[in-house]
């Protein structure tokens, strides 16, 4: 009797271990709250406020990583966030050191280098100049110097400038530390920077400084999760579809609502989609 005890016992607690390693594979249900026993998703991104960065005390904040974290529980997962190397994206989702890119990413143009989530927002590439600068449409930037973060979407736009129908440089300095771009600018050697507007003004609320924005953006982006391309579960299928459900009930502008100051610029008819 005491030896069918014990193998009851066994076979109870390896069912259980089985259990648990199901559910540390995969986001397979929705979740009310975070257990420990929550599968955890690796999200890589850097420094880019307001989308991501460190609060005060030292924890990851901004518009991504709130919308990770509640677009994850609904998936019964949790999210944990990592600063990598924004050069080295897509070689750290591809030896899955991380799960998924999540930082603002752009994705016109790399629709069949990643599975993508998305889009959850939109955000506009724009031009920035000093407020002297007599720089105020984008073929005035024939002749200029532009400071870019390296491996973003404006870097692109300038190093393949003539099919772009943008004007010739006289040097496009192609930076990895984005804080620097805006260095580059205030220190004159740099006649323009060119990155998302919504990185731009918080940078001008944040160091008080006043930057001129031309009102002819670079382009119109969606922004989206990026995934390997050879991943081989659903998850940025359920991803998609829970940002479909933040959008229809509201959760994405309340965020997006803490950060900046129009989300309606930033939406522009994504949560009217979500109901045709």
């Amino acid at each position: 009797m005491k030896k069918h005890g014990r193998e009851l016992r066994l076979a109870v607690c390896l069912l259980a271990l089985a259990m648990c390693a199901t559910l540390l594979c995969s986001c397979t249900g929705k979740a009310d709250s975070y257990t420990a026993a929550m599968p955890v998703i690796v999200v890589g991104s850097d420094n880019y406020p307001p989308f991501n960065y460190m609060s005060t005390d030292g924890t990851p904040t901004g518009i991504d990583v709130e919308l990770a974290t509640e677009a994850f529980r609904r998936l019964g997962c949790q999210a944990k966030f990592v600063t990598i190397d924004w050069e080295k994206k897509k070689e750290l989702v591809e030896n899955d050191t991380i799960d998924c890119i999540w930082g603002s990413f752009t994705m016109d143009g790399r629709e069949e280098e990643y599975q993508w989530a998305g889009p959850y927002l939109y955000s506009r590439q724009v031009v920035a100049v000093r407020s002297d600068s007599d720089i105020y449409t984008l073929q005035d930037l024939a002749g200029k110097v532009v400071a870019v973060q390296s491996t973003t979407k404006p870097e692109e736009l300038f190093l393949n400038a003539e099919q772009n129908g943008l004007p010739r440089l006289r040097r496009l300095y192609s930076l990895q530390n984005r804080d620097l771009i805006y260095t580059t600018l205030i220190k004159g050697y740099a006649d323009a920077l060119a990155t998302h507007e919504s990185a731009i003004r918080q940078f001008m609320k944040d160091y008080s400084v006043e930057y001129r924005i031309l009102d002819e953006p670079l382009m119109t982006a969606r922004l989206g999760v990026a995934f390997a391309k050879d991943r081989s579960d659903d998850l940025p299928q359920q991803l998609t579809e829970v940002f479909q459900e933040m959008l229809a009930d509201g959760t994405v502008r309340q965020i997006v609502s803490r950060y900046l100051d129009d989300p309606e610029h930033y939406l522009d008819g994504l949560e009217d989609s979500t109901h045709a």
